[in-house]
């Protein structure tokens, strides 16, 4: 009888255009002492994200199988990545409805029974060692080389830093409210040299100056300090954000929704699983008016967007008059509404009742036909908040995008309960922005602002 060997996969990928420049990384780990066993890197040319996220599980698969080739079922994998999309579709949550990646991951399922291998999201910060492989591979790439092991300083934490099962000492991405107040409390206890305060005395010792809290006069600029010290007198104790460190200059998710389609004045749902409508003649014209707007400003400094037709359109006008390019990334897309795609909310109660009361009163429940959730939307859109934040530090992006998107990234930003989505209006071409700092904490500054389009 074969003994049992366990061992955990932590796999990444990454491209840099969405398409363009990709790579993929991938070590197996022995989970008892955190050791690398193996590692594998590779330059794949020009491919998506989750291409290249795909790959990087197969190759971690393929490693950890080759390291014990005669284990066969006695083989126990736990892949580890920062993918939820990759996570949920290999762990049969979620469907797998893109063509690319149905080959990729019958190819990463056939490696390994399936009853041997697990899966666990985990966020970027905790899967270091792979984004590092990943990324040396795509810099292999650009020098007109192939990555090699020989050359590799990816493991460049300890072991004990390594160990799957040593957790960080404050969880959660950028801008989720426990782990912000968490970061928060640490920082100001270090800063006094006392112990971090309870969470109700944060809020009695962190009253911000009653400018930061106001909405600037130049929406999609660089906000001010959200941190500012205020005045004091001598000997006085400490209070407000002053005793923190100087956190830098933040990330600036400059969110900008598309403009008007046909359906958009008739209230139409019009998700990803629709017909990609157009921007209508009034849709071209809020695109050009914010284009102005952003041209007057002169802060963007990127442009990212979803891949739907009304998006790019609305993109490619604004970065005409900046003369940047245009960035495409999928996790920005609306939601997948199934078969209420085109149907207006009338229609929708006539013909689905009892599926649209659930759905208001759960953000679990889906769509009728398919479709998708809103707490599938809060994964997708925590995920590209991550990376995006982590890429663009320091910088002023703008995203265009959809209603759904932009209330969750300022749900997750406030810590809002998931019906805060059921109280926000968003018009279109309208303008939010929400800014991210080093230590975990966001500041929405903006919400709806139409004031370009008068």
């Amino acid at each position: 009888m074969s003994v049992a060997r366990q061992v955990v996969v932590e796999a990444d990928g990454g491209s840099r255009g969405n398409p363009g420049p990709a790579g993929y990384g991938a070590v197996v780990i022995d989970p008892a002492t955190g050791e690398p066993l193996a590692e594998t890197a590779e330059y794949i040319g020009v491919a998506t994200n989750n291409v290249a996220e795909y790959r990087g599980l197969i190759a971690g698969l393929t490693a950890a199988k080759a390291l014990f080739p005669d284990a066969g079922e006695a083989l126990r994998v736990h892949v580890r990545m920062d993918s939820k999309l990759v996570v949920e579709q290999m762990s049969g949550r979620w469907k797998i409805k893109h063509p690319d990646m149905k080959p990729l991951a019958a190819r990463a399922a056939a490696i390994l029974p399936p009853s041997s291998v697990t899966y666990e999201w985990i966020p970027r910060a905790q899967n270091k060692h792979a984004d590092r492989l990943a990324n040396e591979a795509m810099d292999a790439g650009r020098d007109g080389r192939q990555w090699e092991a020989s050359a590799s300083t990816a493991a460049l934490d300890p072991p004990s830093a390594r160990t799957p099962g040593t957790p960080s000492p404050v969880q959660g991405p950028p801008g989720d409210q426990a782990a912000g107040a968490a970061r928060a409390r640490t920082a100001l206890a270090a800063a006094r040299g006392t112990a971090a305060p309870a969470a109700d005395a944060l809020f009695s010792l962190a009253e911000e100056p009653a400018e930061s809290g106001g909405v600037p006069a130049e929406s999609g600029g660089e906000p001010t300090d959200a941190h500012p010290a205020p005045q004091q007198s001598a000997g006085a104790p400490q209070t407000g954000w002053g005793a923190a460190p100087d956190l830098g200059a933040p990330a600036t998710l400059v969110l900008l929704r598309h403009g008007e389609t046909a359906l958009t004045p008739e209230k139409r749902f019009s998700g990803s699983g629709g017909t990609d409508p157009e921007l209508s003649a009034v849709g071209r014209g809020q695109a050009e008016r914010a284009a102005e707007h952003f041209a007057a400003l002169g802060t963007v400094q990127e442009i990212v967007s979803s891949p739907l037709r009304r998006c790019r359109e609305t993109a490619v006008a604004v970065a005409a008059r900046l003369g940047l390019d245009v960035r495409i990334d999928e996790s920005l897309r609306e939601t997948d509404f199934g078969a209420w795609e085109g149907l207006t909310f009338g229609e929708v109660r006539e013909r689905y009742g009892d599926d649209l009361t659930a759905w208001l009163a759960s953000p679990d429940t889906a769509p009728t036909g398919g479709g998708e959730s809103f707490a599938e939307v809060a994964e997708r859109i925590a995920a590209a908040r991550d990376r995006l934040v982590a890429r663009y530090a320091g910088r002023t992006v703008l995203l265009v995008t959809h209603v759904t998107p932009i209330k969750t990234f300022v749900r997750l930003a406030l810590g809002a309960p998931p019906e805060a989505l059921f109280r926000m209006e968003l018009s279109a071409a309208s303008i939010s922005t929400v800014a991210y700092y080093g230590d975990g904490n966001a500041s929405v500054r903006l919400l709806n602002d139409t004031s370009h389009l008068r």
